[in-house]
């Protein structure tokens, strides 16, 4: 038999008492309280658990195929990664039972987010929940009798416990702050609860009912911690961190034995304990890929980077029971395969060079040139039929780019951007400033990558899920703090509310995201965080080569009037001012030369003579 813990319900019944006088007080509660001083944590009493002889260590994924997230057992050099769920719903996040005959998941098969069993020996599943609002990430207590949970409560994500086996009943609600709590992870000795509260690991003494009962036991301004999980002897504790500028990002184990601060051990976004304690199982996240690795409890590296197909959406590494001959439901799942979500259908065109490719309209999408690939209009009319089902909007109607000519000149740094090889688009990225599309920022080495989520249309529970991680904010840049101009931005509320992750969406039908350009920070439309490609597989000259001849490629500039040479602008220079105009001057008419006035001139008079 297995050893129960007597004051358990004790205390789930002062939870309850703690809880009606938390909600019925103003709902103007603070967040998390400052950090107290980090003390051991000490059991009750000792818990052994029991697990059956026939049990193993088996690793239990969740993870994205065909757009749905399902659950697959792995047993090294045993069993391959054998699928366990199947269907058009998403199975997340799942948590193994002390006796390690059943798991507890999430799952909307119904439509809604509620708990589910599975139990492992027959494949039948039980629904725990039913309500309309989102329940997920179900962690038990050591004695199997309770279960905590986040749910989403009053717009919020909030930690609360409940019977294992009827989880909403005498329900008590853990948190009751504003910011958004999720992950829980219950300790081994069954004292404590360990959650992500805005980013931050918070450690939950169930002991204390003063405001010394929440513990930070990351304290990290500029990175973002997700996924705790406890060793199995409860004395250390492991999750995931995504720094930005200060720290490194990966795994970090938190010892309760020590006052130092928790220790970094490698990369991963995912952890994961083996039933002794000794090593880590984790995914390593790359910028569009994924892979697995593991590690030991000291940081060595004791697998190589594997290849994973895709995004994980749960991670457990536990001592289960699975006989050798699955049951007959996990047969007929194991043997299912999902159909290819789109195909290419198209011909190279019939004159020119040999392997040249046409442009194709697409159709009722507004963007300047609202034109791609004909290799690559498949998957994104699949994936923008895919966006609107999920999203409940036609939310790659309007593009901000689809295709751009050659003889657009786009902004400094994107002189070999894809949107040149019809081979990507952009998102409207004035959807941000409308509230329907946030961004999170993801580093990888040197590089910044954006994960975007689009606010589902209808908030009652049926798509989407709430969002976690708090965003990055762009726009903060110009909020006249020079700290904040300098990092690009600063985190951002979690904003309430139901999301679609867009980019995993994409990335299941060929979809890549592209990354920020190294001035990002002090320019805007450097982060390039709404941009998609589908590459095919080609470098960027050659899928340019399918729509153009070498030639064009080759010519040093490109022909732009009147000339990409800068001439030197002429100084301008003084316009004269106007001069008098001289008036005209008389000139006299030639004259006459005056005739002599007559001179009268009289015959000679005769003298007289005198007569004798």
């Amino acid at each position: 038999m297995q050893k129960k813990f007597p004051h358990l319900p004790v205390l789930i019944t002062l939870f309850s008492i703690i809880g009606l006088s938390v909600l019925g007080c103003s709902q103007g509660i603070t967040n998390i309280p400052e950090t107290t001083v980090t003390v051991e944590p000490t059991a009750t009493e000792e818990f052994i658990p029991v697990v059956p002889k026939n049990a193993e260590e088996i690793v239990i994924f969740s993870y994205e195929e065909d757009g749905y997230a399902h659950l697959f057992a792995y047993i090294p050099e045993k069993l391959p990664l054998t699928r366990l769920t199947s269907g058009d719903w998403d199975d997340i996040t799942p948590s193994p039972s002390p006796d390690g005959e059943k798991i507890a998941f999430a799952s909307n098969r119904n439509g809604f987010w509620d708990l589910y069993l599975l139990d492992l020996s027959s494949g039948d599943f039980t629904q725990l929940t039913d309500t309309p609002d989102y329940e997920g990430a179900p962690t038990w207590s050591p004695d199997g009798s309770f279960l905590a949970f986040e749910s989403y409560v009053n717009e919020n994500l909030e930690i609360v416990v409940g019977p294992a086996e009827d989880p909403l009943n005498e329900a008590v609600q853990l948190t009751t702050s504003s910011a958004s709590d999720h992950s829980p992870a219950w300790a081994p000795d069954g004292r404590h609860i360990a959650f992500i509260s805005n980013g931050e690991v918070i450690l939950a003494d169930l002991d204390r009912t003063d405001s010394g009962r929440f513990q930070n036991l990351s304290n990290t301004d500029i990175a973002s911690e997700s996924h705790p999980v406890w060793s199995p002897d409860g004395q250390r504790l492991a999750w995931a961190s995504s720094s930005q500028n200060i720290g490194r990002s990966g795994i970090y184990v938190w010892d309760a034995a020590r006052t130092v601060p928790a220790t970094w051990i490698g990369d991963g976004d995912w952890p994961a304990w083996n039933t002794i304690g000794d090593q880590i199982i984790t995914t390593l996240a790359a910028p569009n890929d994924t892979y697995l690795t593991t590690y030991s409890a000291d940081g060595k590296l004791l697998q190589p980077l594997t290849p994973f197909p895709t995004t994980l959406r749960g991670l457990l590494w536990g001592s289960l029971v699975l006989s050798d001959s699955l049951p007959g439901g996990f047969q007929q799942t194991a043997e299912f395969t999902p159909a290819p979500l789109w195909a290419a259908n198209g011909e190279p065109v019939s004159e020119g060079a040999s392997g040249r490719w046409s442009l194709v309209d697409l159709q009722n999408v507004i963007a300047p040139y609202p034109q791609m690939h004909d290799l690559a209009d498949e998957a994104f009319d699949a994936l923008r039929g895919r966006v609107q089902q999920e999203v409940g909007w036609d939310a790659l109607g309007t593009l901000e780019n689809a295709f751009v000519p050659i003889t657009t000149v786009l902004d400094p740094g994107f002189r070999e951007d894809w949107l040149y090889t019809g081979r990507a688009f952009a998102i409207n990225s004035l959807m941000t400033n409308a509230g329907w599309m946030v961004a999170v920022r993801e580093d990888f080495g040197a590089q910044t990558y954006w994960r975007l989520y689009l606010r589902a249309q209808l908030q009652d529970g049926s798509l989407g899920e709430p969002l976690r991680n708090p965003p990055w904010d762009l726009s903060a840049r110009y909020n006249l703090d020079p700290k904040v101009y300098e990092q690009g931005g600063t985190y951002s509320e979690v904003p309430p509310g139901y999301w679609v992750d867009v980019t995993t969406l994409a990335s299941q039908y060929g979809w890549e995201r592209v990354p920020a350009l190294p001035n990002w920070r002090t320019f805007y439309r450097g982060a390039r965080f709404t941009e998609f490609t589908l590459t095919g597989g080609l470098d960027w000259y050659s899928a340019m080569l399918e729509l153009y001849p070498p030639d064009v490629l080759l010519t040093p500039t490109k022909v732009l009037p009147p000339t990409l040479t800068p001439t030197r602008t002429p100084l301008p220079t003084r316009t004269p001012l106007p001069t008098r105009t001289p008036r005209p001057t008389f000139t006299p008419s030639p004259t006459r030369s005056p005739t002599p006035e007559p001179t009268l001139t009289f015959p000679p008079h005769p003298s007289p003579t005198v007569t004798p």
